[in-house]
């Protein structure tokens, strides 16, 4: 792995673990085990690493989305295969963490590409449900865009109820439930 691509990795995996604030460029040098000089050769600070590193994950979670999504099956199948697909859970998500990071939200460059995915996520969302309604798979009076926020709101409210308890049950509760009501809203 080249130098510039230890950056970017260290880097993702800092914001996750600590945040924006929380991550110096010391802690991203030594995780990456790259020298001093070695962030400014590649990026023109901490900020750029930061949206390198940031898209990146935004990019590599809607790539993981999109396999459960465009998958075969109903609506209903492909929704709940993406909200029990493998998760570290109790890490909380990677792109959702960063909304709770004062420093992020503030700079609407680091901003973007987390809002760009929870606005893509939504949409994709409304895609899947919008062509279960359209194959007679859910209720007609279904708003696939507002039902589509619900589940995005319920995820990411999974991760923080289960990082409060330091455990996997409240969020596994989470999609249990947002799936028993999108079932109520299949047709027979």
């Amino acid at each position: 792995m080249s130098t510039s691509e230890r950056l970017i990795e260290s880097t993702r995996e800092l914001l996750w673990e600590r945040g924006y604030v929380g991550t110096s460029p010391k802690a991203i040098l030594q995780r990456a085990d790259a020298g001093q000089g070695s962030m400014y050769h590649h990026f023109s600070g901490k900020r750029d690493l930061a949206l390198a590193a940031i898209q990146r994950t935004a990019d590599e979670m809607r790539a993981k989305a999109d396999e459960q999504f465009a998958a075969p099956g109903t609506a209903l199948e492909r929704i709940a295969a993406y909200l029990h697909r493998e998760r570290d859970v109790l890490k909380g998500c990677p792109v959702g963490r960063l909304t709770q990071d004062p420093d992020v939200i503030a700079d609407p460059v680091l901003r973007a590409p987390v809002d760009e995915t929870f606005v893509w996520l939504r949409g994709r969302l409304t895609d899947v449900l919008e062509e279960g309604r359209s194959r007679g798979e859910l209720n007609a009076a279904m708003s696939p865009s507002d039902t589509a926020s619900t589940v995005v709101a319920v995820l990411q409210g999974g991760y923080v109820l289960a990082r409060a308890a330091d455990s996997t049950a409240p969020f596994e509760q989470a999609v249990t439930g947002v799936l028993a009501l999108l079932a109520g809203l299949a047709t027979d």
